[in-house]
């Protein structure tokens, strides 16, 4: 019975351990992607602006909004809530905890979340973290963005379409874990005197 509970135990802690491995590296990949291509557009198109196909051009904007250029007398608003949001993230996961989220989703909205973090904190601006956020992809019939913005907005749009979904996993595995002998929902001892 304790080997079972010792296991169970150590297979929870394996299974948290990868869900933050997963969360920390996808974060990581989305802000070293951010960061390179908002210094390339910072040494590239400074004096230029690159048609691509269609509508879609390469041309540096300074963004002091939100994602897509909303809500521009915010900006210190947007940047305590990001802010907030990754000190809430960072403090449940690798405090024991393990978000309700797909753990990829959740990387590329911590990453893409540190990624316009870093331009407010390092770039000229008024007050704390009054930086501007760096944007260049420009479809011209929509806001200026970057590579942060897409992966929080991918990340978004997902996990609206499998809320539903990924709720009904998470609580099957719940019921089945409270099942399993030895789980909490399950005695052990045998029923009847």
């Amino acid at each position: 019975m304790d080997s079972e509970i010792a296991a169970s135990i150590d297979e929870d802690h394996r299974s948290r351990r990868r869900h933050n491995l997963v969360l920390l590296g996808v974060a990581a990949l989305v802000v070293a992607i951010d960061q390179l291509t908002k210094w390339w557009a910072l040494e590239t198109l400074e004096n230029r602006t690159i048609d691509l196909v269609w509508t879609l051009r390469l041309n540096l904007v300074y963004n002091t909004g939100a994602a897509f250029g909303l809500a521009q007398d915010w900006d210190t608003v947007i940047a305590v809530v990001a802010l907030l949001f990754v000190i809430v993230v960072a403090w449940a996961s690798w405090g024991g905890r393990r978000l309700a989220m797909p753990p990829v989703l959740l990387g590329m909205v911590l990453g893409g979340a540190i990624g316009n973090l870093a331009d407010r904190a390092v770039r000229a601006g008024d007050g704390f973290l009054g930086g501007a956020v760096v944007d260049f992809i420009d479809l011209q019939w929509w806001p200026v963005f970057n590579a942060a913005d897409s992966a929080i907005v991918v990340a978004g749009i997902i996990l609206v379409l499998i809320a539903p979904r990924y709720r009904q996993i998470q609580a099957v595995d719940e019921a089945d874990e409270q099942r399993e002998p030895g789980g909490f929902g399950e005695s052990d001892e045998p029923d009847g005197p």
